[in-house]
């Protein structure tokens, strides 16, 4: 395609491991104003022109086309396996023992993988909020943050790293104090820290923060959010 980019040119970064990821990739939360399949063909389209890192997550409602677009592409020889950097995240209704497991294999069916790359825990509480609500509701059962309930999911995130299920796993959405109380009681550190990060959100020093314990900062909504 003569308005493709050579994924070997975008610039990159170094995760704790030494392993280099693309500095930018597509996001593939769309739901509120455009179908999944949308979302899938815009995939499909991203990966002919030089994309190489995808965020996913269950929450989005389209891993599953999702899924179908990777499978092609790779079938078809457009793209390796190992040329993507493919991230997803365990919803918050999937806090509970034994369903970050449950979460995980869901999404690797959907996307048709035999391990994602980076998995995250999307919010730090498990507070559910039902698809297509409106952006004022409130769940009368919300919890506010607990070290121990953020723990034990952090602990089985852990254990999908053990399986061979994830190769990273990260957190989204953190705060500072949170990350100083959680921190020191991972047997797994975060490879990345998802944040909201773009010119008037600029997080600086939850940034910094990240970068001076060797964990990458990853931003969504990077050119803005309202």
């Amino acid at each position: 395609m003569t308005n493709s980019i050579n994924p070997v040119s975008v610039p990159k970064k170094t995760l704790a491991s030494g392993e280099q990821i693309p500095c930018i990739g597509m996001g593939t939360f769309g739901s509120d104003r455009f179908t999944a399949t949308e979302i899938a063909d815009a995939v499909a389209g991203a990966i002919s022109c030089g994309y190489r890192m995808f965020d996913c997550a269950a929450v989005y409602g389209n891993e599953d086309l999702i899924g179908r677009v990777f499978a092609k592409a790779i079938v078809d020889g457009i793209v390796k396996r190992e040329e993507l950097f493919i991230t997803s995240k365990v919803w918050n209704d999937m806090h509970g023992k034994g369903d970050v497991l449950i979460s995980c294999e869901k999404t690797l069916k959907d996307l048709q993988l035999e391990n994602v790359d980076l998995y995250f825990v999307h919010w730090p509480f498990p507070n559910y909020h039902a698809p297509g609500c409106a952006g004022d509701a409130r769940n009368p059962d919300s919890k506010p943050f607990s070290v121990n309930r953020f723990m034990s999911t952090w602990r089985q995130m852990e254990e999908l790293v053990d399986k061979g299920l994830v190769r990273y796993i990260g957190m989204s959405s953190m705060t500072i104090p949170k990350l100083d109380a959680v921190l020191p009681l991972c047997r797994i550190k975060p490879a990345a820290i998802e944040m909201e990060l773009h010119p008037s959100f600029q997080q600086e020093e939850l940034f910094n923060y990240c970068v001076e314990r060797d964990i990458q900062p990853i931003g969504f909504c990077p050119i803005g959010s309202p």
